[in-house]
């Protein structure tokens, strides 16, 4: 016999679309809508015009003012950012993870806290709070990245302790192992590949963040950017263009190839 659905089973589907268009609604009314400026379909013009007529003469020059040593900056702002801050993040995830039954465990609490405090700030932020700090270059983007990767490194390899099975730990506990004994063995041998997949996996949004960086000073190849824009030298916008597609998308294919052979 069929059940027949009640008022609010057949009502469910109406009443979850117009709360959704509402909100689409309310949020594009707190957005002003100032149109589309006169000048906006010539500035297109212009850069599509120098992505098919590139300045080459800018890609490598010897003189460590050329796109090469940008998108080699670039690169090596996102790989230290990352890459340190996996490491600093493997304490923060395990002090972070809860790996308990109880329901509430302060120190799963208050790691979370830390990580969700670190990750408040976006790294456009940051590298413009470290570039007062420690002055213009590489070493604010590496800081700005490292900062804000932390956080986010932190929660993904918290919830990657969180999800192994805790069958061998307690198989090596009954065997009189010690906790250290149930890390080393059982705990890190399992989340290991976690940890490099989701390294990977950051290490490509890194090299994304670090190209726009250099906006606000932060070193990088942001920084020829925002200059051959301010200048309209369109040639030159369109070889950076060009070198930072090709650069995301060689990094995205060889993390992609090394992250399948991880997992």
């Amino acid at each position: 016999m069929i059940k027949k659905k009640s008022l609010w089973q057949q009502s469910q589907p109406w009443v979850i679309t117009i709360v959704v268009v509402g909100i689409f609604l309310w949020g594009f009314s707190g957005i002003p809508l100032n149109g589309i400026k006169s000048t906006a379909g010539q500035v297109l013009g212009s850069i599509l015009n120098g992505l098919f007529h590139p300045d080459w003469s800018y890609v490598y020059s010897g003189d460590g003012e050329d796109l090469i040593t940008a998108l080699l900056e670039t690169l090596a702002i996102a790989f230290l950012g990352t890459f340190i801050s996996a490491i600093l993040a493997v304490p923060l995830a395990f002090w972070a993870a809860k790996t308990t039954r109880k329901f509430f465990s302060p120190k799963s609490a208050t790691g979370k806290l830390l990580l969700t405090v670190i990750r408040v700030f976006p790294e456009l932020v940051l590298a413009i709070m470290f570039t007062k700090a420690v002055g213009p270059g590489a070493y604010a983007g590496v800081l700005a990245l490292g900062f804000h990767s932390v956080g986010m490194m932190g929660k993904l390899f918290s919830e990657a302790i969180e999800n192994i099975d805790r069958g061998p730990n307690e198989a090596i506990a009954a065997a009189g192992g010690s906790a250290l004994d149930g890390l080393t063995m059982a705990t890190f041998p399992a989340v290991l590949p976690e940890f490099m997949n989701y390294t990977l996996y950051r290490f490509e949004i890194s090299v994304r963040s670090a190209s726009i960086l250099g906006i606000v000073g932060a070193g990088g190849v942001g920084a020829p950017l925002i200059f051959a824009l301010s200048t309209r030298s369109w040639p030159r916008v369109g070889i950076i263009l060009i070198g930072i597609v090709v650069m995301v998308t060689a990094i995205d294919f060889i993390s992609g190839q090394i992250r399948k052979r991880l997992v």
